[in-house]
């Protein structure tokens, strides 16, 4: 595998970079959050030298559960078929906001906690979202009342409330620390595919002014509180424009990392719209990314139970073609999902024996395609 060479070249943080087609300056580049820990600075600039060499490789909940298991202690159904662990580790809080032990998917808040601390001591990197429920009426993040964005506003009638919530994943947040008490630095994806309209805090049910004043609210009570251990990740659905794109950005200084989440739901051996959507897409978010001096992400994708056996060579290396992309995040392997209408079997990443594991593994062979060992060898959160 050439991707040991290559690495070598990558990731000396003395001197230059090794490539020569390098997009993303680290010059004056800044974090939303202006006091963010030396950890959590370190990492972004070494997001930027990955973004501008390859592409890590995520998965969602992927030390929790997999197919047919749970809990079981180092197992992944991803290092079962290509031996190696992912780069990049997906987790949600929703559920923090009832205090609730488990999270939406029933994975026990103490143990993501472990989860997030191990992934960080083998030196893999985290990314957390939250399916928040609407602070309007408690419930869930798809109920789209009218107003809700609103509600949770400064002078709205659920701001006490949401900000309760916002102080349950403070207390979160702050307790993920390393082996020597440091904050283990975070990439934070709130309010995600918010060009959607199945969100209360969707473009459907808010203003832009209202969904900017929501995002920027968070961001400054997080840090007020002393969280300051995130990477912001500004993440759409589908957009046409880079207008479309832009209307609810909350600016340049409120946002680290751009992405937008899209899943392959027909055939891709008789249908090429997954692939050339994403490639719209991305150009745009390129335009976007190169102006601003920010590094992108495919934030959430994949084909549920992966049914064509070339799909991650073929399909989705074509999606994200030759941009500089952070990070490739599949969603989770639930397994039987018997609350889907009909039940069925519900992951996104193959286990072993499935049909596109010898596929799987020569993604994961690319010298593009960036695992665990790749970077977890350069030591990602030290100079």
């Amino acid at each position: 595998m050439q991707k040991n060479i290559l690495f070598l070249c990558i990731y000396a943080f003395i001197g230059i970079s090794c490539s020569s087609k390098a997009q993303i300056s680290q010059k004056e580049v800044k974090l939303a959050d202006k006091n963010a820990t030396p950890e959590t600075k370190i990492l972004y600039q070494n997001l930027i030298k990955l973004a501008n060499n390859g592409i890590m490789f995520g998965h969602q909940d992927d030390l929790a559960y997999g197919v047919n298991w749970k809990y079981e202690e180092g197992r992944s159904d991803v290092k079962d078929v290509a031996g190696d662990y992912p780069a990049v580790y997906g987790w949600d809080i929703g559920g923090l906001e009832k205090k609730s032990p488990k999270n939406i998917d029933g994975v026990s808040f103490d143990k993501m906690r472990q989860f997030i601390k191990e992934t960080h001591n083998r030196g893999g990197i985290n990314t957390i979202s939250w399916h928040i429920n609407n602070p309007l009426n408690d419930k869930d993040s798809w109920d789209t009342t009218p107003k809700s964005i609103a509600s949770a506003l400064p002078g709205g009638v659920s701001h006490e409330k949401y900000k309760l919530w916002l102080d349950e994943a403070v207390t979160f947040l702050l307790s993920l620390k390393d082996e020597k008490g440091k904050a283990i630095p975070i990439l934070y994806r709130p309010y995600h595919e918010l060009t959607g309209n199945w969100f209360w805090w969707c473009k459907n049910n808010g203003t832009p002014e209202e969904f900017t004043s929501l995002w920027k609210f968070t961001l400054n009570y997080f840090q007020e509180k002393g969280v300051h251990n995130l990477i912001y990740v500004y993440n759409t659905a589908d957009f046409k424009s880079k207008e479309e794109f832009l209307e609810y950005y909350p600016g340049s200084d409120y946002a680290d990392v751009l992405s937008f989440d899209k899943y392959q739901y027909d055939d891709p051996q008789t249908s090429n719209a997954f692939v050339e959507d994403c490639q719209k897409q991305f150009g745009i978010m390129d335009q976007v990314a190169k102006e601003q001096n920010k590094i992108m992400a495919f934030a959430e994708t994949g084909y549920e139970q992966i049914p064509y056996s070339k799909w991650w060579t073929d399909t989705l290396m074509k999606a994200m073609g030759d941009y500089k992309i952070s990070y490739v995040l599949v969603w989770r392997n639930h397994g039987w999902n018997e609350w889907m209408n009909p039940p069925k079997m519900h992951y996104y990443a193959p286990y072993q024996g499935h049909l596109s594991s010898k596929d799987f593994v020569d993604f994961y062979n690319l010298d593009k395609i960036l695992f665990e060992k790749d970077v977890a060898k350069e030591k990602p959160y030290k100079k």
